[in-house]
């Protein structure tokens, strides 16, 4: 962290008086951390405004860019939401496929495959193998069980820190003897009851275009929401950190 500069200091060096200083504070040409009831200032962004620049608005050195900036009460109320609105399962990931949240309005069909521990992890792949897309959204593709799904990547301070999915449906009726025999692959390799698989594959929703499409709006817009919570947080974080950092610098040196 840079040196910080006291608001006198900053006075001094603009020639402006301390009303001006908190002027500049609320409307944005300066910015400063609150350490207890006194303000101190980046001496970079007061030499950028010495130099004829304007206030730094770059993303703030050694930000936590983490699941840490998501809260999750808040993701899984908004996930809740979205999927029961949508129709669909709706879950939210770490970027290697691990799961934040519980599937939302996840459908009988997944529920007995994600309950058994190969069955969670051949969804954990099919969610990490979205994840080395460059595309921020994915169009939808079908999942290891033959699904499909689509997947928003969630971005704090442009690194990428979560995914958002959105799924547990078909595009269009399956053929009766190829979804027989995926139900029986399925139920075979992952330890299921084949006649319970099947019968919980024919409650499977069929989503049209249209449909499909309003699915992939709200992706975005609620992965541009937990990106909006995310970037609060982590600046949050961030001014926490400094105000730490500072306290243990005051400690040794008195």
């Amino acid at each position: 962290m840079d040196d910080l500069y006291t608001t006198k200091q900053v006075q001094d060096l603009l020639q402006v008086d301390r009303t001006t200083i908190y002027r500049m504070l609320k409307d944005g040409r300066l910015t400063g951390i609150k350490i207890g009831k006194h303000w101190r200032f980046s001496q970079e962004e007061v030499q950028n405004l010495l130099s004829g620049g304007t206030a730094a608005r770059t993303k703030p050195e050694n930000k936590p860019v983490s699941t840490e900036v998501l809260p999750l009460y808040c993701v899984r109320t908004i996930q809740e939401v979205f999927a029961e609105l949508a129709e669909v399962g709706v879950v939210t990931t770490e970027m290697d496929g691990t799961p934040l949240t519980d599937i939302s309005n996840s459908g009988r069909f997944c529920n007995l495959i994600y309950g058994s521990e190969s069955g969670q992890l051949a969804c954990m792949a099919s969610w990490r193998k979205l994840a080395q897309s460059a595309e921020k959204r994915t169009p939808f593709v079908p999942c290891h069980a033959g699904l499909q799904y689509a997947r928003a990547r969630i971005e704090v301070h442009e690194e990428a820190t979560a995914m958002l999915f959105a799924g547990q449906f078909y595009i269009e009726p399956p053929d009766p003897a190829e979804q027989s025999a995926r139900v029986r692959e399925l139920a075979f390799k992952h330890g299921l009851d084949p006649t319970e698989l099947a019968e919980a594959a024919q409650d499977i929703s069929i989503l049209d275009e249209r449909k499909r499409n309003e699915i992939g709006a709200w992706l975005e817009r609620v992965a541009g929401t937990f990106e909006h919570v995310g970037r609060e947080r982590a600046d949050l974080l961030d001014r926490l950190q400094r105000i730490a950092d500072m306290s243990a610098f005051n400690d040794v040196n008195p």
